[in-house]
């Protein structure tokens, strides 16, 4: 059981401390100034994913990057203070391990994400040899304590799309383990058993981060009377066997599985057309989606953990202490929202959630 039982919950409410977003995408410059409001409202921290266009490879990039992220939060009426983005690096065949050293010494970046090659949006400056081209930047990483963080899918396009999750740990995981074992080591967006079996078990600093789409819905719910594109992103939704595999991951008692939403904002115009980018966005109402599985899995008591402890635990970050609550109550998820000049449509808009969120 948790040590620590500071939420309180009756039928209607469920108080928790402010969870963190280990995965998040913000875009940049109108994009940016759209969406941030949404995540610093129930988020106290995100990780920011850095495959902009160019990539943010360096300190200086991710520096100029917080630069403009924090301008955002000015002209959203964001208070300062209230929400911290947390920086990443985009791992290239180029990345130096001086670079390395600098944004662990400077603190400009938390992590160091991998991309392989063509793997998802903005992907094509990937790692291309992991193992080969990138080592001396695994090792400098694995000595000074910076995480790596795994787009888990294999590029072969021999390998079909639902398997190239299960793929990349056979390919990339189990040799990257055993040539650096005490590197830390996230894998993002998990989308399989077969992921879960691995990072349940696996030997070493290894934790997983888990989305609300993942969780809910599986494959069929992009067909469903239709292609539907706003139920599109990568890695894609799998079968049902895995759909359940993640939901009893993330409700379990291991500190392994923790919340990172994936949030990925594109325009309608980009999602509904004839080649639709992949990504969910729902940094709009991720903690009602998260409550709405949990409370499907009647394990609502695990939901501080997973949102709240478990990544600043791994991070070794402190927990924060301010409180958020969720009350059940009818949400209507809105059709469409503003977006620049354009609007974005959230994940399963215009459906009603049973939670809705509120600060403390």
């Amino acid at each position: 059981m948790l040590e620590e039982k500071r939420y309180e919950m009756t039928l209607q409410t469920l108080t928790i401390i402010k969870p963190d977003d280990w995965h998040l995408h913000l875009r940049d410059g109108d994009a940016l100034e759209a969406v941030i409001g949404h995540t610093a409202r129930q988020f106290a921290r995100a990780v920011v994913m850095p495959n902009l266009k160019p990539p943010v490879t360096t300190v200086a990039l991710a520096e100029a990057y917080l630069a403009r992220i924090k301008l955002a939060m000015s002209k959203a009426g964001i208070a300062p203070g209230s929400f911290t983005p947390l920086m990443t690096l985009y791992l290239t065949d180029n990345t130096s391990p001086d670079e390395i050293v600098r944004a662990k010494e400077t603190g400009a970046a938390i992590a160091v994400k991998l991309y392989p090659a063509g793997a998802t949006t903005n992907s094509d400056a990937g790692a291309t040899d992991l193992l080969g081209r990138c080592s001396k930047v695994l090792e400098t990483m694995q000595r000074v304590g910076l995480p790596l963080l795994v787009h888990g899918e294999v590029t072969d396009p021999a390998v079909d799309v639902f398997d190239r999750e299960a793929l990349f740990i056979d390919r990339v995981m189990i040799p990257l383990r055993k040539a650096f074992p005490e590197l830390r080591v996230v894998f993002e967006h998990l989308t399989t058993k077969e992921g879960v079996d691995y990072v349940k078990d696996a030997q070493g600093p290894v934790a997983a981060t888990l989305t609300p789409q993942h969780m809910l819905y599986n494959r069929n719910v992009i067909f469903q009377g239709g292609v539907r594109p706003h139920y599109y992103c990568l890695p894609i939704l799998k079968r049902e066997v895995h759909r359940k595999a993640l939901l009893e991951a993330a409700t379990s008692e291991s500190p392994r599985f923790f919340l990172g939403s994936d949030s990925a904002p594109h325009s309608k115009g980009l999602k509904e057309n004839a080649c639709g980018c992949a990504g969910c966005y729902t940094a709009l109402h991720a903690m009602e989606l998260y409550a709405t599985a949990f409370d499907q899995a009647g394990k609502l008591d695990r939901l501080e953990a997973f949102a709240s402890f478990r990544g600043p635990d791994f991070y070794g970050l402190p927990r924060n202490t301010e409180t958020v609550s969720l009350h059940r109550g009818s949400f209507v998820i809105p059709e469409e929202l503003a977006f620049g000049k354009e609007t974005i449509v959230p994940l399963a808009a215009g459906e009603t959630l049973g939670w809705k969120f509120s600060e403390q």
